[in-house]
């Protein structure tokens, strides 16, 4: 990826390094949690064990990407895209309102740091689960390490400002970030000239998403690869909201090469639109979800990695090469052919609608079968 007039992009879903995955890593945070069912972050550890067996303690910063990490070292792509949804402060005090809370130790932010990523998007509905002094340590954190955000910042135009990274041949990756109110965003985490905040959006017809499509029709330059990775709709079920859909459709119109959608806890429709990828969620991929069942059916515990190629002369896509995942002892390993075959299935029967077709593919390694999205 990367050469022959194509680009690579690594996309994925949520990561949330905190709880469960901070008390396993080398510098735990005090674990009491102020959720109504569980006030330990320990328990979640052992929730885990309870359904795949023993889970490490002072591991290694990569030990819950697992084997995604050297499937990401094989793709080789030009820029890696993450959402964080976890502040990183030792803070202790909670946003009132809200029945989970998020958060690790500024310490174990090699954690993140294992991935590489290029950007890391912020606007979501955690990053200010310890408030605005969970935040600015989190900002602080991620500026320290040398890791661009975007999404979020002490001031509103900085929250809204893209992160900018520079690709071969003088080009740009530009990504943008904002968070919907449908996921979970609350109204009084937006940015505002006295308090540090999110790029928040209350609907896909609202003031902020109008903002950032006149941004993208301003600011684009020749040669630019866009990214809008947008914090939008429910947890669960694969239909997709008319409006959303529309909006995905209108940043495509205003400049924008990739939507990377995420917020739902399993993967949602992939879209090609005008020779663009939209990604309506990502699903999950780094957490400690591991021991909490979800509703039946969506088979929350298998994660993907998303590489996307996109053609250099006009930003369209080439296709999107998917490596099926799943959690187990709070680590990524791969898939087994079984369950690739069901997320094959699933994601062709829900992708077809919206103009994608997905194909079984040999895995790089020659073993485990990986799935290729391309325009039907």
């Amino acid at each position: 990826m990367g050469s022959g007039g194509l680009t690579g992009v690594f996309l994925c879903g949520d990561v949330m390094l905190g709880r469960g995955i901070d008390q396993i890593l080398p510098h735990p945070l005090d674990p009491v949690l102020t959720e109504r069912y569980v006030h330990d972050a320990r328990d979640y550890v052992t929730l885990a064990e309870a359904v795949s067996g023993p889970v490490p303690r002072q591991v290694a910063p990569a030990y819950p990407w697992g084997e995604a990490l050297a499937a990401i070292a094989a793709a080789g792509p030009a820029a890696r895209v993450v959402n964080l949804e976890t502040s990183v402060t030792r803070h202790a005090v909670p946003v009132p309102g809200k029945a989970v809370h998020y958060r690790m130790d500024p310490a174990n932010l090699p954690a993140l740091t294992a991935v590489h990523p290029d950007v890391v998007a912020l606007a979501n509905n955690h990053v200010l689960d310890y408030g605005r002094r969970g935040l600015d340590d989190t900002l602080t954190a991620l500026a320290g390490a040398g890791l661009r955000a975007a999404g979020a910042g002490p001031d509103p135009e900085t929250a809204r400002r893209p992160a900018i990274v520079p690709l071969p041949g003088g080009r740009r990756l530009v990504v943008h970030a904002l968070g919907l109110a449908s996921s979970g965003v609350p109204r009084d985490w937006a940015a505002t000239a006295r308090l540090g905040g999110v790029h928040y959006g209350a609907g896909p017809q609202g003031a902020a998403a109008n903002r950032l499509l006149e941004r993208l029709r301003a600011e684009r330059r020749p040669g630019d690869l866009v990214v809008v990775s947008v914090h939008w709709g429910s947890n669960w079920g694969y239909a997709l909201a008319p409006d959303e859909v529309a909006f995905g459709h209108a940043l495509v119109d205003a400049g924008a090469d990739l939507v990377h959608g995420h917020s739902s806890h399993h993967p949602r429709p992939l879209e090609v639109y005008r020779g663009r990828l939209v990604l309506h969620g990502c699903g999950d991929l780094v957490n400690d979800y591991e021991g909490i069942s979800g509703p039946l059916g969506y088979r929350d515990d298998l994660r993907l990695l998303y590489f996307v190629s996109v053609r250099d002369e006009d930003g369209t896509l080439a296709e999107v090469r998917l490596v099926p995942l799943r959690s187990r002892r709070l680590r990524l390993e791969r898939a087994k052919e079984r369950d690739t075959h069901w997320l094959h299935e699933t994601l062709d029967r829900i992708s077809g609608p919206y103009g994608m077709r997905i194909t079984l593919a040999t895995g790089k390694d020659g073993g485990t079968p990986a799935l290729t999205a391309r325009p039907a």
